[in-house]
């Protein structure tokens, strides 16, 4: 965390409070507010005139629980709301999961500011019938035929290509949901965000963190990140000061591994970088078929300051080996 700020943020006085957009979700609300407290730390004068006032808005993604996202319109349906408030300056800034954000802004929008990541990894979590997963190969418990839960058709590509006996089923809901439905028995074991669990303080029994190599995450998974008006300057001042710059770094990279994919809501796209204690950055990116038939999983090097050159090349050689009907 950078150090306090001794001056103000409205170098020209503008109307408090400042008015942050957030999805309804507890997941969502957790994130927000610890973004208030960073900023409020950096600069405590905010913390002092009470300067934010939070607004919960329900997302198309959050209403529609019955299909899969990749059914109606994908990960974006988690923010097209709030982008319009943004717009239409019902609100100042929003936050979000960045992995849930377009890999294209709409217009008039800009990512302003990326927060220290999480732990990236997905875990998997066996509901009660099952036994202990072993950390080694997390997957070996999972019996045959299983049924897994989970909405995310990266997870379900990699899952099935290394398990094509499994039976997957759809997962939605908040973290709270799918934990509920995991102990009431509707499916045997499920797939989550590590980064979700931790930030809610839950940590089930026998869940077990799975190497990114084996289950390559979403890319942006683990960040926070905040949008703005690309012509709100004061704000977008404010938030590059409270910028982690590893996370500006290696999601940089990931969303330009995805803007080079161009895959539809439909196609599995995994993308994860990391920076080497050289401070080289490594990526890895990874392309599949839903059903698990078609994987191709690849990496990349090179300086971290070449971070959207790096997911660039290797989101066109990704795409260049891989069938074109994925990207239909």
């Amino acid at each position: 965390m950078p150090p306090a700020h001794s001056g103000t943020l409205p170098q020209h006085r503008r109307a408090l409070p400042l008015r942050v957009g957030t999805r309804a979700s507890p997941l969502a609300l957790w994130q927000t507010r610890d973004f208030l407290l960073r900023v409020t730390r950096f600069c405590p004068v905010l913390r002092d005139a009470e300067a934010f006032e939070e607004h919960q808005l329900i997302t198309s993604g959050d209403r529609i629980q019955d299909r899969l996202l990749s059914e109606i319109g994908g990960k974006g349906l988690f923010a097209k709301e709030i982008h319009e408030a943004l717009l239409d300056r019902r609100i100042d800034f929003a936050v979000h999961s960045l992995k849930d954000l377009e890999t294209e802004m709409p217009p008039g929008i800009v990512l302003a500011c990326t927060l220290k990541r999480e732990d990236a990894r997905d875990a998997l979590l066996p509901g009660p019938a099952l036994p202990r997963c072993d950390a080694a190969d997390p997957f070996a418990a999972l019996p045959r035929g299983a049924v897994i839960g989970t909405s995310s058709v990266r997870r379900q590509s990699q899952l099935l290509h290394r398990r094509p006996d499994l039976t997957v089923v759809m997962f939605r809901g908040n973290v709270q949901t799918r934990l509920r439905k995991l102990a009431e028995g509707e499916a045997a074991a499920t797939l989550l965000a590590l980064a979700g669990l931790r930030r809610l303080g839950l940590d089930p029994e026998g869940s077990v963190a799975i190497d990114p190599e084996a289950m390559v995450p979403s890319a942006g998974q683990g960040i926070v990140g905040v949008t703005v008006r690309a012509d709100d300057t004061e704000l977008r001042e404010l938030l590059a000061a409270i910028e982690d710059p590893e996370a500006r770094a290696v999601s940089s990279a990931e969303r330009a591994l995805l803007a080079a994919l161009d895959g539809s809501c439909r196609t599995p796209i995994g993308g994860h970088a990391r920076l080497l204690p050289d401070g080289r950055l490594r990526l890895t990116g990874l392309v599949a078929r839903a059903d698990g038939s078609f994987l191709l999983k690849r990496t990349e090097e090179g300086a971290a300051a070449d971070a959207v050159r790096i997911g660039d090349a290797l989101g066109q050689a990704l795409r260049r080996d891989s069938p074109a009907d994925l990207f239909a």
